[in-house]
Order: C-alpha cells, then sequence, then structure tokens
C-alpha cells in the first residue's frame, strides 16, 4: 500500500472522507504524522526479514573507524563478518577496545577480530572502531536491520506488513479525538498489539532459527 492509501484506511475507519492527497487538508496531514509514528513503532517491534540489508565495508592500512553508510541511528547491526579472511569479527565494548589498543601497543595492527560501536559522523551514520587496527585491505560483510524509514509522498510505500501500521495509527488518532462509534483508543491498542503479534509470528517463522540457542 501508498502512503495515501494507508492515510485513506485510516480516515475511513474514523468514519473521515478520503483525500486525494495526504497534505489535503490539517486533519490529513494529521493522520500522515499518526501513520509515521506508528511506523517508527512496528520498525522497532522485531528484525524484520524485509528490513534486512548487507552494508560493505573496505578496511584499509592503519584506520580503525569506519561509518556505516545509511545505517543511521535506528539499525541494528546484527553480525559483521570478515569476507577476505572468513572469520566473524566479535562485539566488545568501546573501552574494551580502547584498553587493547593502550595496553599491546605493540599488536595494535592486523587481522581485525573484535569490533565497538563508536559514535556516529557527520551524516549520522553509526561508526564502528576494529582491534587490531586493519594492516591491509579487507572485505567486510555487516548484516544489519535498517530502520530510518519515514513516509513522504504519496506514492511512497513501506516493506512493513501495513495493517498494523494502520491498526496503531488508528489507536493514535482515537486518543487524539476521543472514541469513534464507541470504540475507545484502549480497545484498539489492543487490536493494534495483536495485529502486530501475528504479523511478527507470521515473519519469525522464515527465521525460526534465530529463536533457538545452542548450549555451548
Amino acid at each position: 500500500m501508498t502512503y495515501l492509501e494507508i492515510v485513506n484506511a485510516v480516515l475511513r475507519k474514523l468514519r473521515e472522507d478520503e483525500v486525494t492527497v495526504v497534505q489535503e487538508n490539517d486533519y490529513s496531514k494529521l493522520i500522515g504524522d499518526f501513520v509515521n509514528d506508528a511506523l517508527n513503532s512496528v520498525e522497532a517491534a522485531w528484525d524484520w526479514s524485509s528490513l534486512r540489508q548487507v552494508i560493505d565495508l573496505t578496511t584499509f592500512d592503519n584506520q580503525k573507524t569506519y561509518s556505516l553508510t545509511d545505517f543511521g541511528i535506528r539499525g541494528e547491526l546484527m553480525s559483521l563478518y570478515n569476507v577476505s579472511e572468513k572469520q566473524e569479527i566479535t562485539q566488545r565494548t568501546k573501552a574494551y577496545i580502547k584498553d587493547k589498543h593502550y595496553k599491546d601497543p605493540d599488536n595494535t595492527t592486523g587481522k581485525p577480530r573484535y569490533f565497538a560501536f563508536d559514535g556516529t559522523d557527520v551524516n549520522n551514520d553509526t561508526q564502528v572502531t576494529f582491534y587490531p587496527t586493519p594492516n591491509d585491505t579487507y572485505q567486510l560483510e555487516a548484516n544489519v536491520v535498517l530502520r530510518d524509514q519515514r513516509l513522504v509522498n504519496d506514492a511512497d510505500t513501506t516493506k512493513l506488513p501495513t495493517q498494523p501500521i494502520i491498526q496503531l495509527a488508528f489507536a493514535y488518532a482515537l486518543r487524539e479525538r476521543g472514541e469513534t462509534g464507541g470504540q475507545g483508543a484502549m480497545e484498539q491498542v489492543v487490536i493494534a498489539q495483536t495485529d502486530l503479534a501475528n504479523a511478527i509470528a507470521l515473519d519469525a517463522g522464515n527465521n525460526s532459527g534465530e529463536l533457538v540457542f545452542d548450549v555451548q
């Protein structure tokens, strides 16, 4: 569904007239804001298969910090893999990385084995720092979940399931204006949460191995 179609779906539930563009009037603009609020909530609720991507990184000699392009500040790094060396790079704390650099200055360069999150760059993308500092060109693969989506244009679409977005945006609208047709905001929140739980359960079935933990 497009942004406009989602907004109109919410307007129908509110017994309001549909619009031809999201920005048609003040109320449709407000519903558009609720739709984006609902989208952000649904995004954050689960590591959706549709939001999973791979970010390729290339290291350079003696450069320890790198940006995850388009990762933003709401993304999630699920794993980081050194393709060149066929090894997974393990996450540590920033304090651990600094401690290793300070306490073992003779071995601070080499094949990167650990990484830590290290703030953001000028584009507001998350950065990672490696230990040891790469001593060569290595091809890395970051498996991520990207969550910085916002619907702006009428024809914009989302990869997320739209039913929980519609139901949650409807709940936000009910909370703002009061009940509609005898239906209150709290009742609608329960409906939205049920639809969201069902959507997560369906998507989780495609990644069932992630919900199984092996005892080492």
